[in-house]
């Protein structure tokens, strides 16, 4: 048995690299569970208000498919760390823009929820995002966070199948400032 998962291992190791002359392919395992071969690229989130209060702004999320993943991306979860206070979004109000080389265009978002517990946010592709791509998804909060501070976000990307296995990405951080700072500093 461990000779085998090794073998498996092995296998995938080298594939994902490049080292065998196979065409990519996603990887299935027998329980029926999808990967990715090469998973997407989280490459940072950023906020268009980022004062504590801030009404309206909209906080993106920028993730690259390589052209080797071996498998479309399905879904994205957005997922808040604890904080002292939280950013309230509206998730009716979520979009996403593509880049395919040269190209921008709106994609098309099947579904979006919030978790009502651990208010994380699952954004579902459909079409799925195609390797070689890039998605920007951009999350409309109504309001900012009440206090200032680096708020946390963990980014898991799903690949398409049955049973996709979500891989975690990385956190995307969004630095908000107190509202206070300003009038601190003497700017009013």
């Amino acid at each position: 048995m461990k000779i085998g998962k090794l073998c498996l291992s092995a296998v995938l190791v080298l594939a994902a690299s490049g080292g065998i002359g196979l065409p990519m392919q996603a990887v299935q395992l027998a329980n029926g569970k999808t990967y990715f071969v090469q998973p997407p690229r989280f490459e940072g989130a950023t906020a268009t208000q980022k004062t504590a209060y801030s009404w309206g702004s909209t906080y993106y999320f920028t993730l690259t498919v390589p052209e080797n993943a071996g498998e479309s991306l399905q879904r994205v979860m957005i997922a808040p760390e604890a904080a002292p206070s939280r950013a309230r979004f509206d998730v009716r109000q979520t979009e996403a823009v593509g880049k395919l080389g040269d190209r921008q265009a709106r994609l098309s978002i099947q579904d979006v929820t919030e978790d009502p517990k651990t208010r994380a946010i699952t954004v579902t592709f459909n079409p799925p995002i195609e390797p070689g791509s890039q998605v920007r998804i951009g999350l409309y909060a109504t309001r900012n966070p009440d206090v200032g501070g680096v708020y946390l976000y963990g980014v898991t990307a799903f690949p398409t199948g049955e049973q996709p296995y979500g891989q975690f990405l990385g956190y995307g951080r969004i630095q908000i400032t107190d509202r206070d700072f300003f009038f601190r500093r003497g700017f009013f």
